[in-house]
């Protein structure tokens, strides 16, 4: 059924099915699942040099190895059903999944590795584009593409993400590459257990039809990877936990201070944008005065306390929100929100299991003025993601899933008001722990699914040892000026 389009040829299409029948039956989709039905379906792959035995080979080892893995994961090859109460289910009925064979032989790995701009060529390498995950319905819930390089190959797998998130998602891939290497036995069994808060009688509606994404596809976004060595993050790190100290003789006032005289300067903050009073201080400004006060501080010459010692991720993320908002040259008084993915598995009481499979994730966002974020330090702006994340604890989990219970809802992603970033994935998922029997992958890559302006997505770097890379998306005019903006290029990216 050749296909061609600009660089890849359509080889063939066909249904992988269990290998043996699953027992499992429904599994009823849950308040973290529901949400992501109007989101694009997950799509993630891995680059690698070419295998050494022959194509025909190499398709019949993954479609058995598929075939294996999908014997524990029998969610992956059901469908999406809705009862007659509006409840939304995976039924575990052996429907199968799709399996294409492409070629792209006029690319090699270097053309996907080294361009600065990722290339549209690598969005090809994924099936269902567009695909939003409601459509699990009558489409399948998981597709993988092999896809032929002149001297490598890309396993891309693209699933529904009302049925998985990026824990769900990497366990299936690891235990993919895991059967294929000849393994007996699985180290990682998912457990499709569903008795935890996050199983609810809620119901969520759609009255006006099926789902959309809620970001505009067709707004023009440039991709980029940006590499951060184990040393730069470890700058960045050692930077974000200085504590603020009071510098009277260099003209700079203790932060309460500083952040007490925000509310009559002329950061005025509209009603239309915070709905608050105009000249009133955030509740970001007054949690954080508030904590500041109670909290003891560190000198420069000491090492905080480790139950309150900033992350490396956490000032990571710190330093992209400080650059991408000065790159976005928004005026001191806007409200600028970054929303970060977190997994609740270990988060709940009692705790889930680490391989609980299905969505188990809240998304928690800190708020702050682009004037608070330019003009005070990366501590300050880092310390504001900490809090917010070691705050996100069962309690608040909990009333997380009551307020979505409340309000059912699908989750709204996008870049509503020009100020937002979304950060998405984890560099702690074990991205490069797919060895199908050849080596480690060369790379990650991802395609269009769920991107817009604002959207990161953290990998591993392929080095480990708390490397980093960010897969950022943003208005064209927006990278220009991160890729010119010297404290994030020159401080902590490394070639």
């Amino acid at each position: 059924m050749p296909s061609s389009s600009s660089s890849l040829t359509l080889i063939s299409k066909c249904t992988v099915f269990p290998e043996r029948k699953s027992t499992l039956g429904n599994l009823k989709l849950s308040v973290s699942d529901l949400p992501m039905l109007s989101c694009n379906y997950i799509q993630k792959g891995v680059l690698f040099t070419r295998p050494p035995l022959p194509i025909d080979a190499l398709l019949s080892l993954l479609k058995r190895g598929l075939s294996q893995t999908l014997t524990y994961f029998p969610a992956l090859a059901g469908r999406l059903i809705t009862d007659s109460s509006g409840y939304v289910y995976i039924t575990c009925n052996d429907t199968g999944i799709d399996f294409i064979h492409a070629n792209a032989a006029q690319l090699s790995i270097h053309d996907v590795l080294t361009p600065i701009k990722v290339p549209d060529s690598v969005k090809e390498f994924f099936a269902f584009d567009g695909a939003v995950s409601y459509d699990g319905h009558f489409k399948p819930i998981l597709a993988v593409q092999v896809t032929e390089l002149t001297d490598g190959v890309f396993i891309g797998c693209t699933v529904n993400h009302s049925v998985t998130d990026g824990t769900s998602f990497w366990n299936f891939f690891n235990t993919f590459a895991e059967v294929c290497r000849g393994a007996k036995k699985i180290s990682r069994p998912p457990s499709f257990l569903r008795n935890s808060v996050l199983d609810s009688q809620a119901v969520l509606r759609f009255p006006n039809g099926a789902p959309k994404v809620t970001f505009s596809g067709e707004a023009p976004v440039r991709e980029r990877i940006f590499h951060f060595s184990r040393e730069s993050i470890l700058k960045l790190k050692s930077k974000a936990n200085t504590t603020l100290r009071r510098r009277i003789d260099n003209g700079f006032p203790d932060e309460v201070e500083l952040l007490g005289k925000l509310s009559n300067d002329p950061w005025k903050v509209s009603d239309e944008e915070n709905q608050m009073p105009n000249g009133k201080i955030t509740a970001v400004q007054e949690n954080w005065m508030r904590s500041s006060v109670s909290k003891p501080r560190c000198t420069e010459t000491e090492t905080p306390d480790e139950t309150v010692e900033i992350s490396s991720f956490q000032s990571l993320c710190a330093q992209l929100w400080r650059s991408v908002t000065r790159a976005r040259k928004l005026t001191p008084s806007k409200t600028t929100t970054f929303r970060m993915a977190v997994n609740c598995r270990h988060r709940l009481e009692p705790r889930l299991d680490p391989y609980y499979f299905g969505n188990a994730i809240q998304s928690i966002p800190t708020v702050a003025l682009v004037g608070e974020i330019l003009s005070l330090d990366l501590h300050w702006c880092a310390e504001l993601l900490h809090r917010n994340v070691v705050s996100h604890d069962n309690a608040t989990v909990r009333l997380g899933v009551e307020d979505w219970e409340k309000k059912p809802r699908c989750f709204p992603l996008g870049n509503f008001d020009g100020a937002m970033i979304t950060m998405g994935s984890s560099p702690r998922f074990p991205m490069y722990d797919n060895d199908f029997g050849w080596g480690r992958p060369l790379a990650v890559r991802s395609g269009r699914g769920n991107k817009f302006d604002g959207k990161i997505s953290a990998f591993p770097g392929r080095e480990g040892g708390g490397s980093v890379d960010l897969e950022v998306c943003l208005a064209p005019d927006t990278m220009a000026r991160l890729e010119t903006d010297a404290e994030f290029m020159q401080s902590t990216y490394q070639e």
